[in-house]
C-alpha cells in the first residue's frame, strides 16, 4: 500500500512510519518544517513538505495521487492557543479530508481523542476544552463524507510507555492509558483491515493482543 499521514513528524505518526515501512508499505509523511525531514527518512518515509494551515485542497491532493489510503494524525500539540487548535485539529482535518475526496482516496483514518463526542467538563482547562471540541467538529465532519472510508480511533491518555501489543479496542471502553507504541500498531492493524470503515472506536490498554482487537470488532 502506499499510505499518506499528515502529521507526519508526530509521536504516533513516527512510529506508524516505522512500522508500515517494515511491513513493506510506501509511506509519505507531510510535514511543515523541512528540518524535520531526516527524521522521516530514518523512519522510513517520504517526508513531503506541506503546510497544512496556508496550502489549498489542490495542492494536498497532489500528494495524494496514487495513495491507497490516507491517516490524519496531524495536530496543533503543546502549548499552542485555543486559535490552533481550531485551524489545525479541526480545519487541517476538514482540508485533508477535501484533498483526499479531490484524489480519490477513499481510506482515510483519523487519529482522534477520547473525550471528542461529548461537551467538555464544567472547569476543563479552556485550552484543552477547545482541543477537544475541534476534534469532534472534525469527526463529525470525516463522517459525514460519503467519499470516505473512514474510520476513527479515540485513544485515551496517551504515554511514552514502551508498547505491550494488548489493548481493549471498542466502541466504548472507558477511560484509561495507552502507549504512542500500540496506537501506532493498531493504526497499523486498522489500514490493513478496510471492514472497520464506518466505525468510531475508542482504545486504551488492556489484555487483547492487537490483531484480535481489531478482528472482534469486526466479526463482533
Amino acid at each position: 500500500m502506499r499510505i499518506v499521514i499528515a502529521g507526519g513528524h508526530g509521536q504516533i505518526a513516527l512510529r506508524l512510519e516505522r512500522l508500515l515501512a517494515g511491513r513493506g508499505d510506501e509511506i509519505a509523511g507531510i510535514i511543515r518544517r523541512p528540518e524535520q525531514a531526516g527524521d522521516l527518512l530514518a523512519a522510513g518515509a517520504e517526508p513531503v513538505v506541506c503546510d497544512l494551515e496556508s496550502a489549498s485542497v489542490a495542492d494536498i491532493a497532489r500528494h495524494l495521487e496514487s495513495a491507497d489510503a490516507a491517516v490524519f494524525a496531524a495536530g496543533a500539540g503543546p502549548g499552542s492557543g485555543m486559535e490552533r487548535k481550531d485551524t489545525v485539529d479541526r480545519g487541517a482535518a476538514a482540508l485533508f479530508a477535501d484533498a483526499a475526496e479531490a484524489a480519490g482516496v477513499r481510506r482515510f483514518l483519523v487519529v482522534s481523542s477520547m473525550g471528542a463526542d461529548r461537551e467538555p467538563p464544567e472547569g476543563t482547562d479552556p485550552v484543552f476544552a477547545a482541543y477537544l471540541r475541534a476534534k469532534g467538529a472534525a469527526d463529525a465532519d470525516v463522517r459525514a463524507r460519503a467519499g470516505l472510508d473512514w474510520t476513527i480511533l479515540r485513544p485515551g491518555r496517551l504515554t511514552d510507555e514502551p508498547g505491550t501489543g494488548r489493548v481493549a479496542l471498542g466502541e466504548a471502553t472507558g477511560r484509561g492509558p495507552v502507549s504512542r507504541d500500540d496506537v501506532a500498531a493498531v493504526l497499523a492493524a486498522l489500514l490493513a483491515e478496510p471492514r472497520t470503515a464506518g466505525r468510531t472506536l475508542e482504545l486504551i490498554a488492556g489484555d487483547t493482543p492487537v490483531d484480535e482487537a481489531v478482528k472482534s470488532v469486526v466479526e463482533g
